[in-house]
């Protein structure tokens, strides 16, 4: 999601009572078991956000260097996200200056956060099952992303390393092996990454995708980590706000069966206000309904969810289409002035 992705309804086999009714009826074995040990919550911490606090006129690196945030930005943002509590842990998506700083914000100012630090994974090798980049990347193009790659790993080792009380866990990649991503990565290489960093770290490692890559080829990965980080979104393919719950928790579910001996993470989950692409199915009170909906279940069940995302952000979507109200500008829980959404009035 932090990338871009446009269209998941293709998965739609896999959600819902659909794939429980298909389990059923070929004769499989009963589900296992859901609900974690509170053990089993990264940090102890039941309710994550997603964190990117990139604000109008400010992006990532694009290939002529990045706008950041300020500290000040930063720091309203931290105090904004974890005041009374509301949220105990954020998710950076990558090890670059501007997670460096936001690191170094909460430990300045003590701000009560733990932080699921990433390393951002870009492609090594081409995806021609990827909707919307059908054009293979130049080889010197995939060689120099593995250059790139094992920098980022050597820089989420050091941040970990130096902010071992702040940094909770560190996460591998980003949606980097399901088989619709446009920066694909060979599980190989994955497993040698992970192998990398926890031999270099005293946090945990877990990797993030989308629960369809967990069901269907997780089983070689999930030995190597310490948890796996489960990604999933009813609006993406196609549910309307009643089904949302549902399908999320049929696709978890689903994780569960194909993995049952691993600790669960949920690092994504979310629901847009405004979509082009959703219609009125984006809505603040649809968001909101998520959200609560989505944050009793997983408190039932013990397991550790991200909500995707904070902010909103202008930045994202596709460069080259201008439409403001594209579904990935409008995931935050706050408007890109940081004005609170239904979701988190009263917070």
């Amino acid at each position: 999601m932090w990338s871009g992705i446009i269209v998941f309804s293709f998965l739609s086999f896999w959600v819902g009572t659909d794939f429980a009714r298909a389990a059923q009826e070929a004769g499989e074995p009963a589900v296992v078991p859901l609900q974690q040990k509170k053990s089993a919550l990264l940090a102890g911490v039941q309710r994550g956000i997603c964190y990117s606090g990139f604000r109008h006129g400010q992006h990532p690196d694009r290939g002529a260097g990045a706008v950041n945030p300020t500290d000040q930005q930063t720091l309203e943002d931290l105090q904004l996200l974890s005041r009374n509590g509301n949220f105990g842990l954020i998710r950076l998506y990558d090890s670059d200056e501007n997670s460096g700083d936001v690191l170094r914000v909460i430990k300045a100012n003590h701000i009560h956060l733990k932080v699921l630090l990433g390393a951002w994974l870009d492609a090594e090798i081409n995806n021609p099952d990827c909707p919307w980049h059908k054009e293979p990347y130049p080889q010197k193009d995939l060689d120099a992303n593995k250059i790139k790659n094992q920098k980022q790993i050597e820089r989420a080792i050091r941040l970990a390393n130096a902010y071992p009380k702040i940094v909770a866990a560190v996460a591998v990649g980003n949606e980097a092996m399901v088989s619709w991503t446009d920066h694909k990565v060979p599980v190989e290489s994955v497993i040698a990454y992970v192998r990398q960093v926890k031999s270099a770290i005293k946090q945990p490692v877990t990797v993030c995708d989308n629960f369809d890559f967990w069901v269907k080829n997780g089983s070689a990965l999930a030995p190597e980590l310490d948890f796996i980080s489960v990604h999933s979104y009813p609006a993406w393919e196609g549910k309307g706000i009643d089904e949302a719950l549902p399908t999320t928790i049929a696709e978890v579910q689903a994780v569960r069966n194909a993995l049952p001996h691993s600790r669960m993470v949920i690092t994504e989950a979310g629901w847009a206000t405004v979509a082009t692409e959703f219609g009125s199915r984006a809505s603040e009170a649809n968001q909101k309904r998520y959200f609560d909906e989505l944050y009793a279940w997983t408190a039932r069940e013990n397991i550790t969810t991200f909500f995707f995302e904070a902010f909103d952000e202008d930045w994202k979507g596709n460069n080259n289409d201008p439409n403001p109200n594209g579904a990935e500008k409008h995931w935050g829980l706050f408007t890109i002035d940081r004005k609170p959404k239904l979701a988190m009035a009263g917070w």
